[in-house]
């Protein structure tokens, strides 16, 4: 075997490579394609519903005002079951307040609501714990954003002139949360109550009869089992005035549609990656054989059958290509971690490496090395040993 690997050490090297660029691309392809699934399984497990006008507020619900009066009615509205009010703002005011996946948010949560999210009962925390009923001053953050901070549990934050302690860091969804900041309501309304001059102006002069419960940007809505969430949505439109409804299916067609063109890019890199990647390996391995056409013209001579020399050059192949194949997938994965590992101090991540990938990828390597082998030694065989052996020489 050693023999056999230092022999095809240029072969090996460039299969892995050509599989190592297939790969990496592929990586990023996934990247992408788990933003959009997590966003859209965000999106699409429950109805957002935000004050009508533009409040501070901003992602999912980028809306005004909520009264708990008109909490009270969208509670009420057939097929409705959970209703949790919240408070979205960007944690810095100057960027876009329109609906972004990759913005800094703080999101308040009326922690006496369980949440109405039908994929995310429960957001999923890596260290410490999700908040509880009464916690003040805490906050739970994203797993970017806690790595562009260098957060850890136990570490403490301002926002506006309050210190926050972290007490959850959430695992890595590779969406929206992993750049949110979780915090209580009743932290969250002071936050707003901070940021926006106009709403401090409002509640100065009197002229609204505004409590705490009013102080809302929006609310996270659930269904009921056998309710069509679009209908839903469209039933409180229709029966709660002066509010902004986001139905689900169209929120995750505007998610496609703002990522569609980084989608579609990467998956032509990739299909590029690939053919050129197939066409590098398929010569790289075809060329091995031909350089040992004079051995096979020797062992033809020496009495050496078709299938003596098929099951030789298809082991072969097979072994080179596993080994350049699982080269090509550690080297990307190495490369790709370490990138990783460096943009993850700014909260970024360039690469997933799913399992598909990585055993398509091997598998990919096997498959086209074993053809253009198998391919390779059809045309050696056809000759006469004499006439590999000239060739060879």
């Amino acid at each position: 075997m050693l023999r056999l690997l230092r022999g095809y050490a240029f072969a090996i090297a460039g299969i892995a490579i050509g599989v190592a660029g297939v790969v990496a691309l592929g990586a990023m392809s996934e990247r992408i394609v788990r933003f959009i699934e997590g966003g859209d399984r965000f999106v699409l497990g429950q109805i957002s519903v935000a004050g009508r006008g533009m409040g501070m507020g901003a992602g999912f619900t980028a809306g005004g005002l909520l009264p708990a009066a008109t909490i009270k009615k969208i509670s009420s509205v057939p097929g409705v079951a959970g209703v949790q009010p919240q408070v979205m703002l960007p944690l810095d005011p100057s960027t876009s307040q329109f609906m972004t996946l990759t913005q800094e948010l703080i999101l308040g949560l009326d922690l006496s609501v369980p949440m109405p999210n039908r994929y995310y009962r429960a957001l999923p925390v890596r260290a410490g714990r999700f908040l509880r009923t009464g916690d003040r001053r805490a906050a739970v953050v994203g797993a970017a954003f806690a790595a562009s901070r260098g957060l850890g549990v136990g570490s403490r934050f301002p926002l506006e002139s309050a210190e926050y302690g972290v007490v959850g860091i959430l695992e890595r969804m590779l969406t929206a949360p992993d750049r949110f900041v979780f915090v209580p309501i009743e932290d969250a309304r002071e936050q707003w109550v901070a940021k926006d001059r106009m709403l401090r102006t409002l509640l100065a002069s009197g002229a609204a009869a505004l409590t705490a419960a009013d102080l809302n940007t929006g609310v996270a809505v659930g269904w009921r089992e056998g309710e069509d969430p679009d209908a839903v949505a469209r039933r409180i439109m229709a029966e709660v005035p002066d509010v902004n409804v986001q139905l689900p299916s169209e929120l995750s067609r505007l998610l496609r549609a703002s990522t569609a063109f980084f989608a579609a890019l990467l998956v032509g890199i990739g299909a590029l990656a690939l053919v050129i990647g197939g066409l590098s390996l398929a010569n790289t391995m075809a060329a091995a054989v031909f350089e040992r056409i004079r051995d096979f013209g020797i062992k033809r001579a020496l009495g050496a059958t078709d299938l003596d020399l098929a099951r030789e050059v298809l082991g072969e192949a097979l072994a080179v290509t596993v080994c350049g194949g699982a080269g090509g997938v550690g080297l990307a994965v190495l490369l790709g971690s370490s990138i990783d590992a460096w943009a993850g101090r700014s909260g970024q991540q360039l690469f997933y490496f799913s399992t598909r990938l990585l055993t398509g990828a091997l598998a990919f390597s096997v498959l086209l090395g074993a053809a253009a082998a198998a391919w390779a030694t059809v045309r050696v065989v056809r000759l006469s040993p004499a006439e590999a052996i000239r060739r060879g020489a």
